[in-house]
Formats: structure tokens, sequence, C-alpha cells
């Protein structure tokens, strides 16, 4: 088996999930893409491993270790977005911005209608 095979599809696996990450607004779906991404990662490992025909099979053991590395982020990941799709109503990563703790306004962050030309609204501590 040649080595380009899977690592052709590796790399459009890769591809796909890195846009996944970067055009998604949906949390559970980022974190779908990051799944995917993972995988591409663990079948590059695999076919390296099977290449180099390597006695230790550290291709393959470094997989069961990433494998394991993703489903305890699929796990963490869901429970945190459930948890704000419960109190925020929404999962879209987009208007998750105020969700930080102890956001104060900075030097730039200014009611001052001179020079923006717009009134912005008091940030509620």
């Amino acid at each position: 088996m040649h080595l380009a095979y899977p690592a052709v599809l590796a790399a459009l696996l890769f591809c796909t999930g890195l846009y996944g990450v970067l055009a998604r607004r949906n949390a559970i779906l980022v974190l779908m893409s990051v799944e995917l991404m993972l995988n591409a990662v663990n079948l590059n490992l695999v076919a390296f491993d099977v290449w180099l025909r390597d006695t230790l099979h550290a291709g393959q053991a470094l997989t069961l270790f990433t494998i394991a590395i993703a489903a305890a982020e699929i796990g963490i990941g869901l429970a945190i977005v459930l948890m704000v799709y419960r109190n925020r109503g929404t999962s879209d990563v987009d208007r998750l911005r105020d969700t930080a703790e102890g956001h104060e306004p900075g030097p730039n962050d200014t009611n001052d209608s001179t020079s923006t030309g717009t009134v912005r609204p008091e940030v509620a501590a």
C-alpha cells in the first residue's frame, strides 16, 4: 500500500475539520470538527507506523492516547456546551462572548459619543 493514499485522505479530513472549526457558529459542530481533525492525525499515525514497520508500534500506541484524550475532550466539551445552553438558551459561539467574568471596560471602551458618533450602552457588571 502506498503511503500517499492515507496521507491524502488524512489531509482532506484535517482540512474539512479546520474549515468546520473556523466557519461554524454552533459549539457542538465545532467540537465535531475538532474530533475530525484528531481522527486525521490518528490516520497519519497509523499509516506511518505501518509504513515504517515499527516493531514497537509507537504510532498505534500514540493513536490510543489520542483517542483517550479525544474522549475526555468531547465529554468535558459537551458538558460545558449543555450548561451554557441551559443558562443562555443558545450554543452559538458568537453570542457567547459576554460570558467572560469580570469584564471591565478598557481605555478604548468609552460612552463618549464624540469619538465614534454612536452611544455605546453601559456594561452591566
